[in-house]
C-alpha cells in the first residue's frame, strides 16, 4: 500500500465477475476513506476525503492525520482514540469537529477500525461523512417511513417478482388484509379478488416505466366481501438514482363514499327519467290491456327483470272485493326483460286466477301497501306464486328478490304491479318500492280512465247493438248478409245503422244510414230515425217520400245531420227504387261485370230542410248483388276517397262468388284497419231466381 497505488485510489476500474450494480446509496452519503498506518500517517486518500477535509491525496498522503486536520485542543483526545482502536481491535464512532483545509470547521461524523495485512502490520480505517448530509439522509428516510406509516393512502411495495416487500397500515385498513397476509406472496396471488387480471398490468408497468394514476377498481375486497368498494389505483416503478429497476409500487385511495355518491346520484337521475318515460308512455290509448302493457314495458328492465299486471276482477265489475278468502285476479300483462322460466310461472294475460289470503299479492291489495321481500326463501317464493309449480319454475328461473305494491286510483284498490328480480343481483329495496309505488299509482290512474273508458264503450256497444235489428230469417227472392263495426274510441260509436224491412206484395225495404257525430247521443237519434224508418216502410211509402218524412222529423234533433240510402226492392218486377240522402253511392255487381258505383242523384243528407229527394230505378235480376255501406268503410285520413272507392270495388269483384256472409268479413278485413275512427254499417243483399 504505497503513494502511488492512494494517489490512483479515484480511478473508475470494471470489476469482472457477479457483482451487483451499486445502489448510489453511497454517493447519497458521500462516505470518505482514509487509512492510516500504526503511527498515524496516512497511507490512503479517498476522492470523498479530498471534498470532506479540502486536501488533495498529494497533500495528505504521509502527514500525520491529527495534525493535518485536527484542532490542537483535540489532537491528544484523537491520538488516545487512535491509539485504543489499534490496540484493542474496538471499532469506534462518534462525531468530533475537524479543520478544513479552508480554515474553517466541521462536524464530521466517523466510523474507525483495525486492519491488519498479511505481514502482520497495522492500521486505522476510517470512515467519515459530513454530519449534516448523514442527518438529512436519516431525517428524509424517517421521514419517508413516518409518511409512509401514517399516510391514509395504502401503499405497497413490490419486489421485480412481483412479491410483497411491504405494505403501510393503511393498505390493511383498507383492503382487511394484513400485511403478514401479504408479505412474500406474489400479488396475483393476494389480489384474486380483484375481477380484472391486476398481475399482468403491474408486470407492463414494470417493464415499460410507464406508471398508471388514477385507476378506478370497484370490486369487493376480502375484508368486506358483502358490499362494493371503489378505489383510485395508482402503480409506478421504483429506480434508485442510478436507474436500476428495484420493484414495484402501488397506491391505493378508497373512493367508496364519492362512488356511492355518484351512483346515487346517477340512480337519482335515472329514477326521474324512469319516472318521465312512464308519464309520456303510459296511457297512451284507452284500452286496458294496452295501458298495462305500457306499464309492464317502462318496468323492465330498467327496475325489475319480470313484471306483471294483475287488475281485480271486481274491479272491472264495479263490484267491493271480498275482505277475506282468495282475491280474484286478471291478468293484463307480462314481460321479461330475458327468456325466462319466470313468465311461464305467471298467469296468462287475458285469463282469471285466484290467489289465497296467505299470497303476497292478496295481501299487497288488502292491505294497500307494498310487500318487499328482499332475498327470497323457497317458502317466499311458494306465497308468491298460485300452486306448487308456478313456484317450480320460480326458483329455476332464479328468483331472489320480490316485489308487489298496489294499483291505486282515486282511493280504490285497482290491482297490483308484480316485480321479480332474476339476473339483476341486487335485491329489491326501500328506493326501488317508493319508485315502484311512483309508477304504479301513476299507471293507475290511467289503468282507472281506460277501465271507466271501458265500461262507457260497452254501454254504447250495447246501445247501438241493442237498436241494431236482427234481419228476417227469410226475404222473398233475397238473400241479405249485415255487419256493424265500432270505431276503436268511445267518442266515435254511435252514428251508424242497417236495417231489412220486409213489405207487402213480397217486396223488401233496405237502408242504411249515418247520423253525423258520435257518442252515445249519436246512437239515440240513430235509433228514433231506425225507428222511424221501419214505420214509414210499413205505410208502403216510396222511397223518396220516407226521406221526406225522415227529413222533416231530424228538424227536431238539434245540430244533427243525417246521410242514407233508401232503397225498396221488387222481385216481381226484377227491379231496385233507390234514393240518396247524401250518401255515396251503392255498389252494383252483375253477373259476368266488375262491380260498379251506381249513378244516382246524391241528395242532400237530412237535417238540412227543404230540398226534395229523387229516386231512381234499377234493374236487380236474379244473381245481382247491391252493397250499401257507411263512409267509414271508405273514409280515411291518408287516401283521397275516389282511391278508397276503387279498393272497395276491386274487393267486391274478387269476392262476388263468394256467400254474402263471407264477403262482408272479408270485405271489412280488406278494408279496415285496426283503431280506424269510424264505425261502419254494411249491408250486401243478393237476388235469388
Amino acid at each position: 500500500m504505497g503513494k502511488t497505488d492512494s494517489s490512483r485510489a479515484g480511478d473508475a476500474r470494471s470489476v469482472a465477475g457477479p457483482a451487483a450494480p451499486p445502489t448510489g446509496l453511497l454517493d447519497q452519503l458521500s462516505v470518505a476513506a482514509v487509512v492510516l498506518n500504526a503511527r498515524g500517517q496516512v497511507v490512503f486518500w479517498s476522492p470523498k476525503a479530498e471534498e470532506l477535509f479540502g486536501y488533495t491525496a498529494a497533500e495528505a498522503l504521509g502527514e500525520y492525520a491529527a495534525a493535518l486536520t485536527v484542532h490542537e485542543e483535540h489532537q491528544d483526545e484523537v491520538i488516545k482514540l487512535f491509539a485504543e482502536v489499534l490496540e484493542s481491535g474496538t471499532d469506534w464512532a462518534g462525531a468530533f469537529p475537524i479543520r478544513h483545509k479552508d480554515g474553517s470547521t466541521r462536524l464530521v461524523e466517523f466510523r474507525n477500525m483495525r486492519l491488519l495485512d498479511d505481514l502482520g502490520d497495522t492500521y486505522a480505517l476510517g470512515l467519515a461523512a459530513d454530519q449534516a448530509t448523514v442527518e438529512r439522509v436519516e431525517r428524509d428516510a424517517a421521514l419517508a417511513m413516518r409518511l409512509v406509516s401514517q399516510s391514509p393512502v395504502g401503499l405497497a411495495i413490490l419486489d421485480p417478482d412481483l412479491r410483497y416487500l411491504a405494505v403501510n397500515p393503511a393498505l390493511e385498513r383498507i383492503t382487511g388484509q394484513s400485511a403478514a397476509e401479504r408479505i412474500g406472496r406474489p400479488a396475483g396471488e393476494v389480489l384474486s379478488f380483484l375481477d380484472t387480471d391486476p398481475e399482468a398490468r403491474l408486470r407492463r408497468v414494470l417493464e415499460t416505466g410507464e406508471s398508471v394514476v388514477d385507476r378506478d377498481i370497484v370490486c369487493r375486497p376480502p375484508g368486506d366481501p358483502d358490499h362494493e368498494h371503489a378505489w383510485s389505483v395508482s402503480y409506478y416503478r421504483l429506480e434508485d438514482s442510478v436507474g436500476r429497476v428495484l420493484g414495484l409500487a402501488y397506491s391505493v385511495i378508497d373512493v367508496t363514499e364519492r362512488h356511492r355518491a355518484a351512483a346515487e346520484a346517477a340512480q337519482a337521475r335515472q329514477r326521474l327519467a324512469l319516472i318521465a318515460s312512464a308519464s309520456a308512455c303510459v296511457g297512451t290509448t284507452l284500452d286496458l290491456e294496452s295501458t298495462a302493457r305500457e306499464l309492464a314495458d317502462v318496468v323492465v328492465p330498467a327496475l325489475a327483470d319480470v313484471a306483471a299486471v294483475d287488475i281485480l276482477d271486481s274491479a272491472l265489475d264495479g263490484r267491493t272485493a271480498p275482505h277475506e278468502g282468495p282475491a280474484v285476479f286478471r291478468a293484463l300483462a307480462v314481460n321479461a326483460a330475458h327468456p325466462t322460466e319466470a313468465v311461464h310461472a305467471a298467469d296468462p294475460p287475458g285469463g282469471l286466477a285466484a290467489y289465497d289470503s296467505d299470497r303476497l299479492i292478496t295481501r299487497c291489495v288488502r292491505t294497500r301497501e307494498p310487500v318487499l321481500v328482499p332475498h327470497t326463501t323457497p317458502e317466499d317464493l311458494r306465497r308468491i306464486a298460485r300452486h306448487g309449480e308456478a313456484a317450480a319454475l320460480l326458483a329455476t328461473a332464479g328468483v331472489h328478490s320480490y316485489l308487489a305494491v298496489p294499483l291505486m286510483a282515486r282511493g280504490e284498490v285497482l290491482g297490483a304491479l308484480d316485480l321479480k328480480r332474476t339476473r339483476n343481483s341486487a335485491p329489491f329495496d326501500d328506493d326501488d318500492a317508493f319508485l315502484a309505488w311512483e309508477l304504479a299509482a301513476r299507471a293507475a290512474v290511467c289503468i282507472d280512465n281506460a277501465r271507466g273508458y271501458q265500461a262507457q264503450r260497452q254501454a254504447a256497444l250495447t246501445l247501438q247493438r241493442s237498436l241494431l235489428p236482427e234481419p228476417p230469417s227469410h226475404l222473398p227472392g233475397l238473400e241479405v248478409a249485415c255487419r256493424y263495426q265500432p270505431a276503436g274510441a268511445t267518442s266515435e260509436i254511435g252514428g251508424d245503422w242497417f236495417d231489412a224491412i220486409p213489405l207487402q206484395g213480397d217486396k223488401t225495404a233496405l237502408v242504411v244510414g249515418d247520423v253525423m257525430g258520435s257518442g252515445i247521443k249519436a246512437a239515440a237519434t240513430m235509433g228514433q230515425l231506425r225507428s222511424a224508418a221501419r214505420a214509414f216502410a210499413e205505410l208502403a211509402l216510396a222511397p223518396a217520400e220516407a226521406l221526406h218524412h225522415l227529413d222533416h222529423l231530424t228538424e227536431c234533433v238539434e245540430q244533427t245531420f243525417t246521410t242514407c240510402i233508401y232503397c225498396v226492392y221488387d222481385p216481381h218486377q226484377a227491379q231496385c227504387e233507390i234514393c240518396l240522402a247524401g250518401h255515396l253511392p251503392p255498389v252494383l255487381l252483375r253477373h259476368g261485370h266488375p262491380a260498379r258505383l251506381l249513378d244516382l242523384p246524391t241528395g242532400v243528407p237530412m237535417g238540412v230542410g227543404g230540398v226534395p229527394f229523387e229516386a231512381a230505378t234499377v234493374a236487380f235480376r236474379p244473381g245481382d248483388e247491391l252493397v250499401l255501406y257507411t263512409d267509414g268503410l271508405v273514409e280515411t285520413r291518408s287516401e283521397p276517397i275516389d282511391a278508397r272507392l276503387g279498393t272497395l270495388l276491386d274487393a267486391l269483384t274478387a269476392t262476388r262468388d263468394r256467400d254474402p256472409e263471407d264477403t262482408c268479413d272479408r270485405i271489412l278485413e280488406m278494408m279496415r284497419s285496426p283503431g280506424d275512427g269510424d264505425d261502419v254499417a254494411l249491408l250486401i243483399a243478393r237476388a235469388l231466381p
